[in-house]
């Protein structure tokens, strides 16, 4: 005869308290997450004076939309941020998934020096590296230019994303490799055709990172950026702040239209985010 243990617990299943303090920490978590975000977003649309209050929905307007695009330099702000942000993005995912792929599939003198420079390059804080990279920057002539911004953002993020790429490029068989060769490929033309539409995941974490870092960066743009036609929108933004107080209005409204490409970005990329990451971190 066969018995089964119908009344015995599955494995597994939470008791209804834990299920409880489980939503409930997500919930307090995502309220925690969205609130900021939802306050900015309230503020900009509220006149100037009830910016300091919570009377989000009294006199709803867009008015300071309509002020910080007409009254202002914002567009210019904002071509120069997606310029550097553009550039930065396509060199930095050209130059990190060629060294990642050459560190990962070939020995060559200096090679291990290589990579504890890249390694070593992402200790240094940015308040120490100010100073000289401006210094490099005004002797080369690249002051307040758009050129001087992308080289430094490479700076920052080619190192890491080259790290990231050589673990991704690791777990890549060496067999496709040897295809490659065997069909009568160069070792760049088995890279670009063969090897590189497999790390498409790699790839996205290495774009979204690099837009990132020249997107959101505020020191080195208000520091090597000068007159209102050549700001980003971190330089741009601090425009709005004086030293008796901010204007709220106008401050808000451009960070709200800041972060619509940051997120129209991570949308286009967030399905390879998680795969890119860990499968660069599988070898090191």
């Amino acid at each position: 005869m066969v018995t089964t243990a119908t009344n015995a617990p599955l494995r597994g299943r939470r008791s209804p308290l834990a299920s409880i303090a489980l939503h409930t920490t997500l919930a307090v978590a995502s309220v925690i997450a969205v609130f900021p975000v939802l306050w900015v977003f309230l503020t900009s649309i509220k006149p100037a004076q009830y910016a300091n209050t919570t009377d989000f929905f009294k006199e709803t307007t867009f008015a300071n939309y309509t002020d910080l695009l007409e009254n202002t330099e914002f567009v210019s702000w904002f071509g120069n941020s997606l310029l550097v942000a553009g550039l930065t993005t396509l060199l930095g995912v050209f130059i990190s998934s060629t060294t990642g792929y050459a560190v990962s599939r070939f020995r060559f003198p200096g090679k291990r020096g290589l990579m504890w420079t890249l390694l070593i390059t992402q200790m240094f804080p940015v308040a120490v590296l100010i100073v000289p990279i401006y210094n490099i920057m005004s002797s080369m002539g690249l002051l307040n230019q758009p050129a001087g911004l992308v080289i430094t953002y490479l700076t920052i993020a080619v190192p890491f994303c080259a790290w990231m790429m050589k673990g991704f490029f690791d777990t890549i068989p060496r067999e496709i490799d040897e295809s490659g060769q065997v069909d009568g490929l160069t070792p760049f033309g088995t890279f670009w055709r063969l090897i590189l539409p497999l790390a498409k995941p790699g790839i996205a974490v290495t774009a979204f990172y690099s837009f990132i870092t020249a997107w959101g960066e505020v020191a080195y743009a208000s520091a090597f950026m000068v007159g209102d036609e050549n700001l980003t929108l971190a330089g741009g933004l601090q425009k709005f702040v004086n030293q008796y107080g901010a204007q709220w209005g106008p401050m808000t409204a451009a960070s709200v239209l800041i972060a619509v490409p940051a997120a129209l970005v991570f949308l286009v990329a967030q399905r390879h985010l998680v795969t890119g990451m860990s499968a660069g971190a599988v070898k090191g």
